[in-house]
């Protein structure tokens, strides 16, 4: 039985699977729009990168849990190859995004939205491309693994408390097998993959694992029904935010929850009393700045 949907069997009556499935559903979008090619770039290979990738990605168990095919985890990694500075060899940004359904109504929320901005490896068709979680193989596998990992424990960190906790875990396992360096080291960009999964391990962050699933399961899950309610349990989720980021300025996590819920959070305040929208302008402009005069028209 899928554990992720304890929480909502009686919403989703889980007990009527009959047929097992692999987990996600991931959109894969290889794009060379912006790409610096040489003279000697096989372009024809992108197709069957997205291909390869896609596959990897959708018929591969990552758990032990059986899904039907309406409890795929809906997610999209885009691609954008940026250089090709010799055969088979690929750098490129990567946008991860997860979402998954509220319940009573037909919005998909978004659950995690980051950018992979050194997402670089080796890719030849022509060679076999082996995978083992427990060693390292290759680059691409490693990289498309741990994306997997970190999608599968965002979504279950929404549906029970702390879900995504051994998902974390196998993520961060795979980091430590990897060659140093590039995305997976602690030098360089501090929204690396290395800060990520180091966050999402970190005990500081453990309030955070819960208040996704408060914002989730105990807000949005039951907004239909209490709008009010649910707006007093995000500014309850805001108030934990604010706290880690005291502790943790600047992380990686904290900034990718308001990449991923700026718009959503402003949207569901917006209709909220006037305490509540100034507080909750308090503390957006104060932990996401970049939005402020987005926040601001919340105090109209």
């Amino acid at each position: 039985m899928n554990t992720r949907f304890l929480p909502l069997l009686l919403f989703f009556a889980l007990l009527a699977r009959v047929s097992p499935a692999q987990e996600l559903n991931c959109q894969v979008i290889v794009n060379t729009d912006q790409a610096k090619f040489t003279a000697t770039t096989d372009r024809q290979v992108f197709p069957q990168m997205q291909a390869f990738m896609t596959d990897f990605l959708n018929n591969r168990r990552w758990t032990t849990d059986t899904y039907g095919p309406q409890e795929k985890i809906n997610c999209r990694l885009q691609i954008n190859v940026i250089e090709v500075p010799a055969p088979n060899v690929y750098r490129c940004r990567t946008q991860v995004l997860v979402t998954r359904p509220v319940y009573g109504t037909n919005y998909e929320t978004v659950t995690l939205r980051y950018m992979d901005n050194d997402f670089s490896f080796n890719y030849n068709p022509a060679d076999p491309m082996y995978f083992n979680e427990n060693t390292y193989q290759n680059e691409l596998t490693s990289l498309l693994a741990f994306h997997a990992l970190v999608m599968l424990g965002y979504d279950y960190d929404t549906f029970s408390r702390q879900g995504g906790k051994p998902y974390f875990q196998r993520a961060y396992n795979i980091l430590n097998l990897v060659p140093p360096g590039g995305g997976w080291g602690q030098t360089g960009d501090l929204r690396n993959r290395y800060w990520l999964i180091e966050n999402l391990q970190n005990q500081q962050f453990i309030p955070f694992h819960d208040a996704l699933y408060t914002y989730h399961r105990l807000a949005m899950d039951a907004f239909a029904q209490n709008p009010a309610a649910a707006r007093q349990q995000i500014l309850n989720v805001l108030t934990t935010v604010q706290q880690i980021s005291q502790q943790r300025p600047n992380s990686v996590v904290i900034n990718s929850f308001f990449d991923t819920k700026g718009e959503e959070l402003y949207n569901i305040l917006f209709e909220g009393t006037a305490p509540e929208r100034q507080r909750a302008f308090g503390i957006l402009s104060q932990l996401d700045p970049g939005k402020t005069e987005l926040y601001r028209k919340l105090l109209r």
